[in-house]
């Protein structure tokens, strides 16, 4: 969705998807600046996404917090107490910036229940279990069991009488 990079000429590259929503475009732009500032302020030799970006970002966003939709806002606060380099680790942010598409048949794994068959990349499962925060599951062609993540895109298989 997004990326920085400090070029040979050491002048810096940020580019950002220009098809997401506003939203998540510029929650992207903080994330991708957070490096930018982290490497001048901490120096090139840190860790991407280490101890100084993280305290960036974290602190960018605390700062840009009025400029998101209310109903975001604390979505950011609660991913802003320890950010992750990738927002598809907050189930929060996953869940509010999907995007709705008329001609996708998926769902979240989240929404099936135990016992549902769902199809996974051309493989059917069966929801054995939810073991914590995953989901158990069994290919039905090989008998092999599967651990998936609650916000897995599937489709469900509906099955009429």
């Amino acid at each position: 969705m997004g990326d920085y990079r400090r070029m040979p000429d050491k002048t810096h590259q940020i580019t950002v998807n220009s098809t997401l929503s506003p939203q998540l475009f510029f929650f992207v732009l903080t994330h991708e600046l957070a490096h930018l500032l982290a490497f001048e302020k901490s120096g090139y030799r840190i860790s991407p996404h280490g101890t100084e970006w993280k305290s960036t970002f974290r602190e960018m966003l605390l700062e840009s917090i009025e400029v998101y939709e209310k109903e975001l806002q604390p979505i950011i606060l609660k991913f802003s107490r320890s950010p992750k380099a990738n927002f598809m680790a907050s189930p929060d942010l996953v869940r509010y910036f999907h995007i709705e598409d008329d001609n996708d048949e998926t769902i979240f794994l989240e929404n099936l229940a135990k016992g549902n068959r769902f199809i996974y990349k051309n493989n059917v499962y069966f929801i054995d279990e939810k073991s914590g925060k995953k989901y158990i599951c069994t290919q039905l062609d090989t008998g092999r069991k599967y651990i998936f993540k609650p916000l897995s895109r599937v489709k469900k298989i509906i099955y009429e009488s």
